[in-house]
């Protein structure tokens, strides 16, 4: 199916292609903080209409302290029972078609899909990602939780353009190229 919803899988990941470390750590990230750069994250968050998300990454967001999001509209995918701490949080079991559909019929074109790997892995599968924008952390974690979880068939990407950091940071921007229906 169609949808007119936009789904842009926004990660930074190590150079082995890790997202986090076997705990689920992203400390590491650290290590290219820079004052006054973002990485066009406040840009890229400002231009979408909502999130999803799985609930590890759910739950490592709440660790952080206030809820980040603001109002913006949040679907979290989850099959254990979460609490939603905002008003705008909205704790679903549903598949992933079935979570773009409601999205989509809710009138939001553009989503950032966070994370985390598994969540990835079953969007790419069934060709909901529309775009990449991936960050490559020149750290090697050596193991940990793999860009993409599960074992999503093979897909095509569109190099769009790159973007090289002063912190060694380099960022790739990919189109989906979808097959045909």
């Amino acid at each position: 199916m169609k949808y007119t919803t936009d789904i842009t899988y926004y990660v930074a990941c190590s150079i082995d292609g890790f997202i986090a470390d076997e705990q689920g750590g992203v400390e590491w990230l650290g290590s290219v903080e820079k004052e006054g750069e973002d990485y066009g994250y406040s840009d890229f968050i400002d231009s979408n209409d909502a999130l999803v998300m799985g609930s590890r990454t759910y739950e490592q967001v709440l660790s952080f302290g206030e809820w980040p999001y603001g109002t913006k509209p949040c679907w979290v995918m989850s099959k254990r029972p979460l609490a939603a701490v905002e008003p705008s949080v909205r704790i679903t079991s549903d598949e992933p078609n079935a979570v773009v559909s409601e999205i989509d019929r809710s009138g939001y074109l553009r989503v950032w899909l966070v994370g985390g790997s598994v969540i990835a892995g079953e969007f790419l599968e069934q060709g909901l990602i529309s775009h990449f924008i991936i960050s490559i952390i020149p750290v090697i974690l050596g193991e940990g939780i793999p860009l993409f979880g599960g074992s999503p068939r093979i897909r095509e990407l569109v190099l769009e353009r790159s973007e090289r950091f002063q912190t060694g940071v380099v960022q790739l921007f990919y189109s989906a190229n979808q097959p045909e229906e």
